[in-house]
C-alpha cells in the first residue's frame, strides 16, 4: 500500500507523498524526458546572481536548484533552504554535507513566521501555483519580511495565459495532471500582485513556448 500523509490543500500537487518526495529529482528527470535538468540550470544562469549573494530558497525540496546556485556564489555568499518534508530535509542535508555556505531550515512556508535574518535574494521555484491565492499572499508576506532593503524576489513558474486560448492537448495535460490552484495561478497579473507587495518588476524570462517564465523584482526602497 502506498505511503500517505494528510493534505492540508486537497488540491494542491506540491504537498507530495512520502515515495514521490523522496524521488522527486528522477520523477521531474522521468516525466519531462531528461528536459527538466537543462532547464532549471538555465533559469538559474538567468538569475543573475552574484557572487555575495545571500539567498532564501522558499520550498527548497532536495537541493537541487540550490546547487545550481551555489555554482555561482563565493565564498562570502550563503543559500538557506526552506521545506517541510522530512524527505526533503534528509536529501538536502546529504547533498550538502561539509558545505557552510548552505544551510537547511524545516519551516512551513504558508504560515507567518521570521528566521531572524535578512536575505538579498528570495528564490521561488514551482511553488506559488499549488497554493490557494490567499496562501499565495502569505508566502510573498514572508518573503518581504525577510528581504534586505532593495532585495530581489525571483519567481520561477507558469507564465500568464488563457487555458482556452491553447491548443487542445495542452489543455486536457493541464486540467488533468495540474492542481485546480494553477488554473487561477496562471491568470494573475503576478506584475501587479508584485507591485502591491512593495515590489518593482526588472525582468522577464521565457521558456517552453511561453508556458513558464522567470519574474524577477526588487523591493522598493
Amino acid at each position: 500500500m502506498a505511503e500517505s500523509r494528510k493534505k492540508l490543500y486537497p488540491e494542491s500537487k506540491v504537498e507530495l507523498t512520502p515515495f514521490v518526495a523522496r524521488h522527486y529529482d528522477q520523477f521531474l528527470d522521468l516525466l519531462s524526458g531528461g528536459t527538466y535538468r537543462r532547464f532549471i540550470a538555465r533559469a538559474i544562469n538567468d538569475l543573475g546572481l552574484q557572487p555575495d549573494d545571500s539567498i532564501l530558497d522558499l520550498g527548497c525540496g532536495t537541493g537541487r536548484n540550490a546547487s545550481l546556485m551555489l555554482k555561482h556564489l563565493g565564498p562570502g555568499g550563503r543559500i538557506t533552504g526552506l521545506d517541510l518534508l522530512p524527505e526533503m530535509k534528509e536529501q538536502f542535508e546529504r547533498r550538502f554535507a561539509g558545505e557552510p555556505r548552505v544551510a537547511f531550515r524545516q519551516q512551513k512556508i504558508d504560515v507567518p513566521f521570521n528566521l531572524e535574518e535578512k536575505f538579498n535574494l528570495a528564490f521561488i521555484s514551482f511553488v506559488l501555483h499549488g497554493f490557494p491565492q490567499e496562501v499565495r499572499k502569505i508566502i510573498l508576506e514572508n518573503v518581504v519580511r525577510h528581504l534586505k532593503p532593495g532585495g530581489r524576489l525571483a519567481i520561477l513558474d507558469y507564465a500568464e495565459f488563457k487555458l482556452s486560448d491553447k491548443p487542445f492537448f495542452f489543455r486536457w495535460v493541464f486540467k488533468n495532471f495540474e492542481c485546480s490552484y494553477a488554473l487561477d495561478f496562471i491568470e494573475f497579473d503576478w506584475e501587479k500582485i508584485l507591485e502591491g507587495f512593495g515590489f518593482q518588476v526588472e525582468g522577464k524570462k521565457f521558456y517552453f513556448r511561453n508556458y513558464l517564465r522567470l519574474l524577477k523584482a526588487k523591493l522598493k526602497s
